[in-house]
């Protein structure tokens, strides 16, 4: 079983692309949440992975909640694995992520970081199509490799692109991110809306309503995984002043595939 999170695809695509590689199920962690399905019984012999992106240096607060909170039923010892997507580099994600897993009686066997495109708009301009292209060249050939370890179920082996002051801005910057920048109030709705809903369907916090035909944030805070932002089909969906001039990133598999299937 590999449990993924993703907002823009980036983490989902490698998700994918591992479990076709090892025939493992998928399950995203953020349907996992809202239909309450914390429990499940590792086969013999099955991998156990887990795939999310990078915030502010760390995992979503949403996966490391899930983790603690997951009830494994095996026998054995199970290989677990976990792979972060990020930008540029991960900092202590890994550290974090493992931490969690440790609370809940699990070990983390292997840990590795895939550069991808970065999604965060709110903050910077997004890659261009050029940065993009030669991303996910690198990325697929990253994967590659992570797929092969992963088969052999190498043990105590981590490839973590840390960057430099992991412990700064895994450590200072992203419990300030945490803190402030989850907020949901910067969110609003142009004109442009055309009532489709996709960005209800695809909210990974479950807080977006459509109300006359337009979204609405129920919530105060959010995963701020970004999915409205970026997928939003006409550019309808804001957060403050900045990213009204600037492109969206959504990754060629979410681009390409359906909304049902990309929720299974």
């Amino acid at each position: 079983m590999i449990y993924y999170f993703s907002g823009t695809g980036n983490s989902y695509a490698a998700a994918k692309y591992l479990a076709d590689g090892l025939g493992e199920d998928l399950m995203d962690i953020a349907v996992a949440i809202k239909e309450n399905k914390y429990e499940y019984t590792l086969k013999k012999d099955e991998k156990l992975g887990f795939v999310f992106p990078v915030y502010a240096w760390a995992p979503p607060k949403a996966v490391t909640e899930f983790v603690k909170n997951l009830e494994l039923y095996y026998s054995g010892d199970p290989y677990i694995f976990a792979v972060c997507t990020c930008g540029a580099s991960a900092g202590r994600t890994m550290d974090f992520f493992e931490k969690a897993l440790e609370e809940n009686g699990l070990v983390l066997d292997s840990g590795f970081s895939v550069v991808m495109p970065d999604n965060c708009i709110t903050l910077f301009e997004p890659d261009s199509e050029e940065e993009v292209a030669e991303k996910l060249e690198k990325a697929d050939q990253t994967l590659d490799n992570i797929l092969r370890a992963v088969k052999l179920s190498w043990s105590d082996f981590f490839r973590v692109k840390r960057g430099k002051f992991s412990g700064i801005l895994s450590g200072v910057v992203s419990p300030a991110f945490n803190m402030g920048a989850l907020k949901t109030k910067p969110f609003y709705v142009t004109d442009a809306c055309i009532g489709c809903s996709l960005c209800e369907k695809i909210c990974t916090s479950g807080c977006i309503e459509m109300t006359a035909g337009i979204p609405v944030w129920t919530q105060d805070k959010c995963n701020m995984c970004l999915a409205c932002l970026n997928r939003c089909p006409v550019t309808a969906i804001q957060y403050g002043k900045k990213t009204e001039k600037r492109g969206r990133y959504v990754h060629p598999v979410y681009q390409n595939e359906k909304i049902g299937e990309m929720n299974e």
